[in-house]
């Protein structure tokens, strides 16, 4: 019995104890997990968060202090070697973005000056391409005496010498030390990238006079120094410096997806024109490349313009990069056109594979926004399209998205798994024509104005496709604000992707018929969708809402030849 007793005590304490180390182990297990998420959570700091951390008075740390002192040491011998690599690399830079208004555009004198750039700022941030790579941010401000003058000549002939002053920069610089390796010193490549631009000013000056008394001559070279800024250093731009030998390829920029933009109109612009209205035209682009940036018809004599043009982009990151749309008023040639005003989305705000409609407010400058007046809005439709993921949404754009079920069963066998070069997929996506049947209900309307002496109103609806030029109208609702039609219309619709529906509501009176106000919207959302009900604002009135219900039938679609 003693030897039970005893074989039962061993085995109860030798699990107790089993027990015990597997509990002593998940608690080693939780507080190493819950001490690597904090480890990760201090590597993704940013300067902005380390500063809301550390106490100021312990801000910034020593390192900031050493690199500053050593900087300031070296900056005789940085300032002389840079000086002449900004000249041999930016020069070219320079002629590649001149206005067309320039005939030359080159450095006559360039030299940093005294004073060095000051860091401000070090962070180490986690790596966004897995453990072989530390990535270093060091933020950096320049309030600096240079010494630089660009020697300008116009397409007139007239030779404009012009000093850079009063420059000041701040900004953050981006160090990406990969991949790591066991020699010294540790990293076989470091790519650099200017990560943040937030803020640079510079003024312009004539020699004997005053650049900006030359008309359309100091924007265009202030555009082009920013332009040439954004697309030569700007992350994700990055330029790669091999430390060690080897194949470094890999770390070079490349296509992740593509952005389809449908610029749709704009309202409420600002009047450039003494006589007349102004003469919109957009400039768009995610990288301003002059091969990459797109540009619409121009519209005249308009501050309401409908465009309803379709433009594709490469996006390399879309975490960081942005879609830039700046609205111009065209001079005919006279002039350089006039910014009206700009906007920017950020793409790391689209969800991809879903079409984002949004009206941007414009503005006259993206980075120093101190003018607040009213310059209008611009209406876009945005779709994300990384590769990849064709297979997870439908993407109304895609020329494989175009095919019918009698295309696919004559497509060459294994061409669905072919490498089709960029250019060649988006020269398909220009060729595709979707056509089918449009039903259009127009439910009701409510909160119009008021536009009759005595008694409300009486609406009515006339419903136009913009391209095809196919009209109809409602009934009349006779005396009232909120008019329930419930009609139904049905349009065959040739290209789905370059119609536009418009409805405008008038008032209908004796003598004629009075407007008030218009809804105008693309046909994307439906086309994905298959059926759409909402209701959208009219344009013209104060709450004024229009509610439709829309149908798409698609019907046999072709590609153009």
């Amino acid at each position: 019995m003693s030897f039970f007793y005893g074989m039962f005590f061993g085995l109860s304490f030798g699990v107790g104890l089993v027990v015990m180390f597997a509990r002593y182990e998940n608690l080693r297990s939780r507080r190493r997990s819950e001490l690597a998420k904090i480890v990760a959570a201090f590597a993704r700091m940013t300067v902005q968060d380390s500063r809301k951390v550390i106490p100021s008075e312990f801000y910034p740390p020593w390192v900031l202090t050493w690199l500053n002192h050593q900087l300031k040491k070296l900056w005789p011998y940085i300032n002389e070697a840079a000086s002449e690599l900004i000249r041999s690399n930016v020069e070219p830079v320079l002629e590649e973005y001149r206005p067309s208004i320039l005939q030359s555009l080159k450095f006559s004198k360039l030299t940093l000056g005294t004073v060095a750039p000051q860091f401000t700022g070090v962070s180490i941030v986690e790596s966004e391409s897995g453990d072989n790579a530390v990535t270093m941010e060091l933020e950096i401000q320049w309030d600096g005496n240079p010494s630089i003058a660009l020697d300008i000549r116009t397409r007139f002939g007239v030779g404009l010498p012009v000093q850079v002053k009063n420059i000041g920069f701040t900004g953050v610089f981006r160090l990406i030390f990969k991949p790591l390796v066991d020699v010294f010193p540790c990293f076989g490549a470091v790519s650099y990238s200017l990560r943040e631009k937030k803020d640079l000013d510079f003024t312009l000056k004539v020699i004997g006079s005053d650049v900006s008394t030359i008309p359309g001559i100091s924007d265009a070279i202030e555009e082009t120094i920013k332009d040439a800024i954004e697309d030569s250093i700007t992350w994700p731009v990055r330029k790669i410096i091999p430390i060690l030998p080897g194949d470094y390829s890999d770390l070079e920029l490349k296509p992740v997806g593509t952005l389809d933009v449908k610029l749709v109109q704009a309202k409420e612009l600002t009047n450039k024109d003494f006589i007349g209205k102004s003469d919109p035209f957009a400039v768009i682009f995610v990288r301003p490349l002059r091969d990459r940036t797109k540009t619409s018809k121009v519209v005249d004599n308009q501050l309401h313009p409908i465009w309803n043009e379709h433009f594709e982009f490469v996006v390399e990151d879309p975490m960081t990069q942005h879609l830039t749309v700046r609205i111009f008023d065209d001079e005919g040639g006279v002039r350089a056109a006039e910014l009206i005003g700009c906007a920017q989305v950020a793409l790391k705000d689209l969800e991809p594979g879903k079409v984002k409609d949004v009206w941007l407010k414009l503005v006259k400058d993206l980075e120093v926004q101190r003018d607040k007046k009213n310059r209008g809005q611009v209406q876009l439709e945005l779709l994300y399209c990384p590769f990849g993921t064709e297979s997870s949404y439908k993407n109304p754009f895609s020329a494989e998205y175009s095919m019918t079920a009698l295309e696919k069963s004559f497509k060459t066998p294994g061409t669905a798994t072919e490498t089709v070069d960029l250019q060649t997929a988006i020269q398909k996506k220009k060729e595709v024509i979707v056509r089918g049947v449009l039903s259009i209900v127009v439910l009701s309307a409510e909160n119009l104005p008021k536009l009759d002496l005595i008694g409300k109103a009486d609406p009515f609806v006339v419903i136009t496709l913009k391209k095809s030029g196919a009209k109809a109208k409602t009934r009349v609702a006779h005396d009232t604000l909120n008019p329930v039609w419930n009609q139904t219309f049905d349009f065959v619709v040739e290209d789905g992707q370059h119609e536009m529906l418009i409805l405008e509501v008038y008032d209908h009176d004796t003598f004629g018929k009075e407007k008030m106000g218009r809804v105008i919207t693309t046909l994307t959302r439906v086309i994905l969708e298959g059926e759409v009900q909402d209701s959208f604002p009219i344009d013209g009135t104060k709450a004024g809402k229009l509610s439709l219900n829309l149908k798409w039938t698609p019907q046999l679609v072709f590609r153009e030849t």
